[in-house]
């Protein structure tokens, strides 16, 4: 599925107008898509009630559309709030009136009495206010309506307004917002302070960058992506290149395993990391890639913590390092490159340490003229942002896996202008650095230097825990090993890496209680749901 910008969405609606079907079939069909799929979600019936929050624009088209569409499909009751009123030619206001729907006008609306009513006997409330086209922040009576309607979603009960009937929730309705919720900058992610929160987004023809950009992300809820028909080789959707990488695609660039495979075939990786403050980066980097099918997995290191390691994991082969007050130290170097001919790649940095020896270590091992394809992660990346041109010294196919504090460091910023510019810093850091940058965080993005960036559709707090850094760089070097391509081998080592995490917080019972090592076992059961897609 790709991603879109709001300016992108209008060039693609106008060429879809002129060669393919009218703006007013694709209001058809978008109301249409959103009808089917909340009846598709939710068990709608005679008791039902349906609040729709309807604007003047475009989206208040679509959401108008789909409470006809609700109407004539199911037996619930439909009521149509408008933010101002309806041009009387109007033709999909035209088709609400001729089906007979509830139909109420904020201008009419003193004080909002009726709003509270209609919100507070909602059993789903549709949020069709405003859509890509929303201005920052939200002024007038869209701000007090807004207002209004989080008052009574988030301090339900008696308040002295009288409900317009006897039905009255007990509990928080479902919200359900077409293509945005109202308040979020579809571009920026920017949100407004009275913005909807969603339980539930679905947008059309594809995804925009600010629904997966914080703070509008946590306004989201889950998202659909419904075509409405456009294939994505309709010519200005396919030349787009951002995309949200989706399980079927997924299980398209997973790495072959023949059935006579072995050890050699399915790739042979050495990685470089730990130190006596982080020994489990370690073992959690290096089963990581084993558990993502690496056929053989070398783990350099110290030799105090090759003998505290072996003793928790039999899989690996070892490499013993010399080192310094315990950390890797500058003659390491020779020793991997003689060691590491013949593998398919190599990742270093998991808890490496920031010792002065190690940064030595890290320089001449740089200045080697051929070494297997890089994975650089965590405390590698600290000592490289260190380094003038730091880029120059690694080979055109690595990868990097930043979080935004090392982002920051990297390209010389602060960790606040990456968390507000994350797309725009990925595919530019890429491009400039001839490296594919993972850019870590909730709603991870991968961007190749060809100027191609994918977008995770997970974000979860169950990843928000030491070690799980350790375990998606294990993952990414695993996959590269065993001949992914990079970019391949990015996107789909953070799709794996993410959807082990939703598994494990089913598996241990709270997203707060995950830790690395629940990742690391769930990700068996990711590659398995991928693999069945």
């Amino acid at each position: 599925m790709k991603v879109v910008s709001v300016e992108e969405m209008r060039q693609i609606e106008a060429a879809v107008d002129a060669r393919l079907f009218s703006y007013d079939q694709m209001m058809q069909k978008a109301g249409g898509a959103a009808g089917v799929h909340l009846r598709r979600r939710m068990d709608i019936g005679d008791g039902t009630r349906i609040t729709f929050l309807i604007g003047k624009g475009n989206n208040g088209g679509d959401g108008l559309v789909m409470a006809v569409d609700m109407a004539r499909h199911s037996s619930a009751q439909i009521r149509i709030y408008l933010l101002q009123p309806r041009p009387e030619n109007d033709i999909v206001f035209l088709r609400a009136l001729e089906a007979g729907l509830f139909v109420a006008n904020a201008s009419d609306d003193h004080d909002f009495r009726l709003l509270k009513s209609l919100i507070r006997s909602a059993d789903v409330i549709v949020d069709a206010l405003f859509g890509i086209g929303v201005r920052l922040p939200l002024r007038g009576v869209a701000a007090k309506v807004l207002r209004t309607v989080n008052l009574m979603i988030n301090q339900p009960g008696p308040d002295g307004v009288q409900p317009s009937d006897e039905h009255e929730t007990s509990h928080r309705p479902f919200v359900f917002a077409l293509d945005c919720p109202s308040g979020v900058d579809c571009d920026s992610g920017r949100a407004d302070i009275n913005t909807l929160l969603a339980d539930e987004t679905i947008t059309f023809i594809a995804a925009k960058p600010g629904l997966f950009t914080f703070p509008a992300a946590r306004y989201v809820g889950d998202l659909i992506i419904s075509p409405i028909g456009i294939p994505e080789s309709f010519p200005e959707l396919k030349a787009i290149s951002k995309s949200v990488l989706v399980a079927d695609r997924a299980r398209s660039i997973l790495p072959p395993r023949p059935l006579d495979g072995h050890k050699g075939s399915f790739g042979k990786l050495m990685v470089i990391a730990g130190s006596p403050n982080y020994i489990g980066a370690l073992a959690l980097s290096a089963e990581s890639a084993y558990r993502s099918g690496a056929g053989l997995v070398t783990a350099a290191t110290t030799g105090d913590l090759v003998r505290t390691v072996a003793s928790r994991l039999r899989e690996p082969t070892y490499l013993a390092l010399p080192d310094t007050d315990g950390a890797i130290n500058e003659a390491a170097a020779d020793l991997i490159v003689e060691h590491s001919r013949g593998y398919d790649a190599l990742l270093f940095g998991c808890g490496l340490g920031r010792h002065p020896s190690t940064k030595a270590f890290i320089e001449k091992l740089l200045e080697a003229p051929a070494l297997p394809p890089m994975v650089v992660d965590a405390d590698a990346l600290n000592i490289l942002s260190e380094i003038p041109y730091w880029w120059e010294k690694l080979p055109a196919t690595t990868i990097i896996t930043p979080h935004a504090g090392e982002m920051a460091r990297l390209s010389k910023s602060t960790t606040a202008e990456v968390n507000a510019n994350r797309w725009e810093l990925a595919v530019r850091a890429a491009a400039d650095w001839r490296l594919v940058v993972v850019l870590k965080g909730a709603h991870t993005l991968i961007a190749d230097p060809s100027g191609k960036v994918s977008v995770n559709p997970f974000k979860t707090d169950a990843l928000g825990t030491a070690g799980t850094g350790d375990v998606l760089a294990g993952v990414i070097a695993g996959l590269r090993a065993q001949g992914a391509a990079p970019y391949d081998s990015a996107r789909l080592g953070a799709y794996t890496h993410a959807l082990a995490g939703t598994i494990a917080i089913d598996r241990v019972g709270s997203s707060r209680s995950v830790i690395a090592g629940d990742v690391l076992e769930a990700l068996g059961w990711a590659f398995n749901q991928i693999e069945a897609t």
